[in-house]
Parts: structure tokens; C-alpha cells; sequence
């Protein structure tokens, strides 16, 4: 499963003194911190009292700074406009340079019959 790049990656790390514990260290924290996590935030958003609390505390602040956020999707719709068109141009000019490419190629055929 491993490609060579991690492979060489992961011997180099344990070729340095103290990486092994370092390494093992690591893999205990996130595990101890994925699993008080997991209990954590299961328990809290299970209640549903907490689920409320935190809907009407996204609720709050959207009505709060709606204007920002009015303002931060407009951009990102521009902006997404802005990108699919360059795409579509770019798309464009590439089928017209592959047009002209198949065409010179063409003419040098018939030149060279």
C-alpha cells in the first residue's frame, strides 16, 4: 500500500536518533485525542438540548453579520463565474490550437504527396 516516496520518507525519519519514540509518541496522542473526541462531541451533540443551543447560536450570529456573509457569497459566485468562463475560454483556445495543428499537419501531407 505503501508507494516508495513514504517508504523512503518513513526510513529516514527512524534513521534519526530518538524518531521511534517520537513517532510512537505522536501516534498516542492522536489516538487518545481521536477517541476523547469521538466520546466527547458524541455524547454532547446526542443531547438534544445541545443541539438547540448550538442552532440558535449559528442562527444569531448569521442574522448578526448577514450582510458580511451577503456580500462574501456574491464574491464567491463572481468569482466562480470568473473561473468557468476562463475555463471555457481556455477550453476554446485549446480545440482551436488542436484545429490548427490537424490542418498544418494536413497541408504538409498533400505538399509532401
Amino acid at each position: 500500500m505503501m508507494n516508495e516516496a513514504m517508504r523512503e520518507a518513513c526510513e529516514s525519519m527512524m534513521a534519526q536518533p530518538g524518531a521511534a519514540r517520537q513517532l510512537a509518541r505522536g501516534a498516542a496522542v492522536v489516538g487518545v485525542g481521536y477517541i476523547a473526541g469521538r466520546t466527547v462531541l458524541g455524547r454532547m451533540f446526542g443531547l438534544p438540548l445541545a443541539m438547540f443551543a448550538v442552532g440558535v447560536a449559528a442562527g444569531y450570529y448569521g442574522y448578526k453579520h448577514r450582510k458580511e456573509i451577503a456580500v462574501i457569497l456574491k464574491k464567491a459566485s463572481d468569482s466562480g463565474k470568473d473561473w468557468a468562463l476562463n475555463a471555457k475560454e481556455s477550453l476554446a483556445d485549446l480545440v482551436e490550437e488542436a484545429k490548427e495543428a490537424e490542418e498544418a499537419k494536413g497541408r504538409e501531407t498533400k505538399t509532401a504527396e
